[in-house]
């Protein structure tokens, strides 16, 4: 299958740092995934709670793709959807490239692609080193972060493993994603 399609969907009912194989997943609209830890229309995760719990939840779905993970097993790293906290891992679409506000349309949703997931160090207490193949410093000296990207689900619905995905650029002026 070479279209963009969902290679593998995970959630996590507590905060865990990976979260759980699934088949199917339904997303709820300006929530997130359904039985998700990090659902919900304020910020769910617990370091921005403690910054400002009051921000909107800019964060409701983490993609990753999967071409991340092949390349890590070049580096000993095997990991399998949802290892790395991600909710959805695609695979044939270049996630980090990317615009702020494209929309991702997956089975019977919509999610708009906010912002890059900005690696932590909780990385390197789940595999040590393994934070290093998640940011390159560029030669202009900015970071390339590799992690992945985050959305807000706009129209809710079921998704399933192997579901094709649409990308739609957003109108207008295009940004490059920041950290959210």
């Amino acid at each position: 299958m070479n279209e963009p399609h969902v290679f593998g969907l995970a959630r996590s009912v507590a905060h865990h740092f990976s979260k759980l194989p699934c088949d199917s997943l339904c997303l709820i609209e300006g929530l997130g995934v359904e039985g998700d830890a990090h659902a919900g229309v304020t910020v769910q995760h617990l370091s921005r709670i403690k910054q400002d719990p009051d921000q909107p939840n800019l964060r409701q779905v983490h993609l990753i793709h999967a071409e991340l993970l092949d390349n890590l097993v070049e580096h000993g790293y095997v990991l399998a959807p949802g290892a790395l906290g991600e909710n959805v891992t695609t695979r044939g679409i270049d996630l980090l490239a990317l615009h702020e506000g494209t929309r991702l349309h997956i089975g019977e949703a919509v999610i708009r692609v906010t912002g890059l997931r900005n690696p932590c160090r909780q990385i390197d207490d789940f595999m040590p080193g393994l934070l290093k193949h998640m940011i390159e410093k560029r030669a202009d000296g900015s970071l390339n972060r590799k992690c992945g990207v985050m959305a807000v689900v706009e129209h809710g619905g079921e998704i399933a493993v192997g579901a094709p995905i649409r990308i739609e650029e957003p109108a207008g002026p295009r940004r490059r994603l920041e950290p959210v």
